[in-house]
């Protein structure tokens, strides 16, 4: 049963939020932080992305780079921008991205837990990526990038955040891309004893974005917990290195989370973009093709803006139809039904099928991971960035695809199944900085 815990969040000042929190740290690059923050020494980017206050040449792993987050992040407190509560509480955070509305609790989640499978991945986790977050985590003694959690949803939880966010709240922006946050204390013994209670009925929690932050949080608590030094811990850990890290009594213990409501979550898709076309045609490519999907090919591409581009085949409908931008058109493609008919829950998905019968194949593909010929673009860029990437002769040709259902997320990780690597693209994403976890 998922354990959650209330906790004193770190957390910005009402007035200055939307001046101080961020997008997470992984979904820009260095140069674009740069540009963001610029002008507004309260941008978060300052710690979460330090290096942008160094010479552009830095490596962003250097030790100096932790230390200027360090820096960034007391100033931030020392000056007031970011406050800590006096005593443990819940928070709600909801975040309005035009139609689409989604409210989360904000809780400190189990590392034993995650550990042990109660709180479920779904992807793998690459070491350099889980080296950075453990020494952000360890030089800011805080997590301050919240992991993105999911649960099969719950009536009674429904009723009483509904009920909760009816009220006057904490904080309130809309953020420059538009999209509203908002957020909610729950401080009451009441409440925090019944969302706890409610919690404790709820067999699995499950990740949905946020695989590297909760693995770094892990080892974090493992080191410290056992005494060793993190770069010790092997990002593999058994049961047996659990129960002998089991005793630590710290707040490393816990690992910031929002935890959302299955039915809430809104998964956009995440295309492929690839570099050339295995020394094919266009013409024989199609050729190619046509032995996996049945091909609807579209007249003309857009030509203005006031064609969307859906109605040109390039956003597709239904699961097993993926969109194909080739040599100026779009292309509608559907799996022949026999590469789909499994009842593998990986197997099936579009993204598998994708790679199995045709990256690998017919590009020569066989890694995603480390390939250099292909590239992936989440899907809040929309198809216009697919059409605007193979138009400049970067790329050969796009794939447009269905998004995933969380559905099939949570069952293959019940199943213990990994994804194939880019499988969702989660929007909104949380921002960094409305809450932090102290340790």
């Amino acid at each position: 049963m998922a354990t959650i815990k209330p906790f004193a969040a770190l957390r910005p000042k009402p007035e200055l939020a939307s001046q101080i929190c961020e997008l997470p740290y992984d979904v820009m690059s260095s140069d674009e932080a740069r540009a963001m923050a610029a002008g507004n020494p309260l941008s978060f980017l300052h710690v979460s992305k330090p290096e942008i206050d160094l010479p552009p040449s830095t490596d962003i792993y250097a030790p100096e780079v932790y230390a200027k987050g360090k820096e960034n992040f007391a100033k931030l407190i020392s000056q007031g921008g970011l406050q800590q509560d006096a005593q443990p509480c819940f928070y709600l955070y909801r975040q309005i991205m035009g139609a689409h509305s989604q409210i989360g609790l904000v809780a400190a989640a189990s590392c034993e837990e995650y550990l042990s499978g109660i709180i479920k991945k779904h992807e793998f986790t690459r070491p350099d990526k889980e080296d950075d977050r453990v020494r952000h985590i360890e030089a800011l003694n805080s997590q301050t990038g919240p992991v993105f959690l999911t649960y099969r949803a719950v009536t009674a939880l429904d009723e009483f955040i509904a009920k909760k966010t009816s009220e006057q709240p904490d904080v309130d922006f809309t953020g420059k891309d538009g999209v509203r946050h908002t957020s909610w204390t729950v401080g009451d013994a009441a409440g925090i004893k019944f969302i706890a209670e409610q919690f404790a009925k709820i067999p699995f929690l499950y990740i949905a974005d946020g695989h590297h932050r909760s693995a770094a949080a892990a080892r974090v608590y493992l080191s410290r917990s056992s005494g060793r030094q993190s770069a010790q811990i092997s990002s593999e850990t058994d049961q047996s290195r659990l129960t002998s890290a089991a005793t630590g009594q710290n707040h490393s213990g816990q690992f910031l989370t929002v935890i959302f409501p299955h039915n809430q979550m809104q998964i956009l898709p995440y295309n492929r973009v690839l570099k050339d076309l295995n020394g094919l045609s266009p013409e024989q490519l199609l050729q190619k093709l046509d032995g996996v999907f049945t091909i609807q090919s579209v007249a003309a591409s857009r030509q203005s803006a006031a064609i969307r581009s859906d109605v040109c085949g390039a956003l597709p409908r239904r699961r097993y139809e993926l969109g194909l931008f080739l040599a100026g058109k779009w292309h509608t493609l559907n799996f022949r039904p026999h590469f789909a008919a499994t009842n593998d829950p990986i197997e099936k998905l579009d993204v598998t099928l994708l790679q199995k019968f045709v990256l690998d194949p017919i590009f020569g593909i066989n890694d995603p991971r480390t390939s250099k010929r292909i590239n992936f673009v989440g899907g809040i860029r929309g198809t216009v960035e697919l059409e605007k990437l193979v138009n400049s002769g970067e790329y050969g040709c796009a794939f447009s695809l269905f998004p995933t259902s969380i559905e099939d997320l949570m069952t293959i990780a019940d199943a213990g199944g990994i994804m194939p690597p880019k499988s969702t693209w989660f929007e909104p994403k949380l921002r960094d900085a409305m809450f932090c976890h102290m340790l």
